[in-house]
């Protein structure tokens, strides 16, 4: 009980200040005063995995949870990303994105971050965790979802992609990446017109985001996920009466595709990208998250391909 109250003191003050200025980094990027980072250091490449030229089967992008707090990939030392370009190298992709910054800025490089960190690490978590619900508030959401979609657009244009090209783009969400994600695909297709795939791993999200244009929306998930299901009933919106809401309209229409993957958690040793069980398979969580998502992948785009060619997909071509 000591530790617990001695935990509330000291984070307390913390997380009212943080919920006091979360929403202020989205309105310096509104008002202009301070220009988005749009290059990476030296050290981080734009992307990984298949070359730019000729066109990759497809780019992938890596939007991390709560954890993300550097340009590099953090949650699980970058074990998804890696395992997705050892299984399929014809992906490109891309995992420095900052979700939880709509100015681009790694919360690791921030000095007040950086001095927190070594002393009170938590507060970290409690940022992203913040800027999740300022991303998901209607005041706010617009222009987050904005600033994120220039972001990652401006990221795969560094990366080669060429708006009007055709090459299918992959949202991978993990958590409260979910959130962002969903918000950003609008100004994502306004931006690079490029056929849209959502994978959401875990997904946390309010459901009210617009998914007009995106192709389609894959939702992985399981019963014993407890702060995937915090998700369906802290946003009203992601509520079975909300049947007008964007998320349960697509989920009514079919839009939405569901996978179960019990007995997997959000986090810990049975977590969705954990590779320290074995599941009665013999594979690990991490392996079979990630043969899915590439699966997934792979016939989402081999359905696109087909549509956009329907004589070279005829049995008679």
């Amino acid at each position: 009980m000591n530790i617990m109250l001695g935990l509330v003191l000291i984070v307390g003050p913390f997380v009212l200040i943080e919920a006091l200025l979360a929403r202020f980094e989205v309105m310096i990027y509104a008002a202009g005063w301070r220009t988005p980072v749009k290059h990476l250091p030296a050290r981080i490449p734009y992307a990984r995995g298949a070359a730019a030229t000729p066109a990759p089967h497809s780019y992938l992008v890596y939007l991390d949870g709560i954890g993300k707090r550097r340009f590099g990939d953090t949650r699980d030392g970058g074990q998804l990303v890696h395992a997705i370009l050892d299984t399929a190298p014809e992906f490109r992709v891309l995992g420095q994105i900052q979700p939880y910054s709509p100015l681009a800025v790694p919360l690791g490089s921030r000095p007040i971050w950086v001095w927190l960190r070594r002393r009170i690490g938590i507060v970290l978590f409690l940022h992203n965790v913040v800027q999740v619900f300022v991303a998901a508030d209607r005041r706010y959401r617009p222009l987050y979802n904005q600033a994120v979609g220039v972001q990652i657009s401006d990221q795969l244009r560094q990366a080669g992609y060429v708006p009007d090209s055709g090459v299918p783009v992959v949202l991978l969400s993990y958590s409260g990446g979910a959130q962002v994600a969903t918000g950003a695909a609008a100004e994502l297709r306004a931006q690079l017109r490029a056929p849209l795939i959502l994978i959401n791993v875990g997904g946390f999200h309010n459901g009210a985001n617009s998914l007009a244009g995106v192709y389609r929306v894959h939702e992985l998930t399981s019963r014993f996920d407890r702060i995937s299901r915090v998700g369906r009933w802290v946003f009203p919106q992601r509520w079975r009466i909300a049947w007008f809401g964007s998320w349960n309209r697509a989920l009514r229409n079919g839009e939405v595709h569901v996978h179960g993957l019990e007995p997997a958690t959000h986090v810990g040793p049975r977590s969705y990208i954990s590779a320290a069980t074995v599941l009665p398979d013999g594979r690990t969580p991490l392996e079979r998250t990630t043969q899915l998502v590439v699966s997934i992948i792979r016939s989402d785009v081999a359905a696109l391909h087909a549509a956009a060619n329907p004589a070279s997909a005829s049995p008679g071509a």
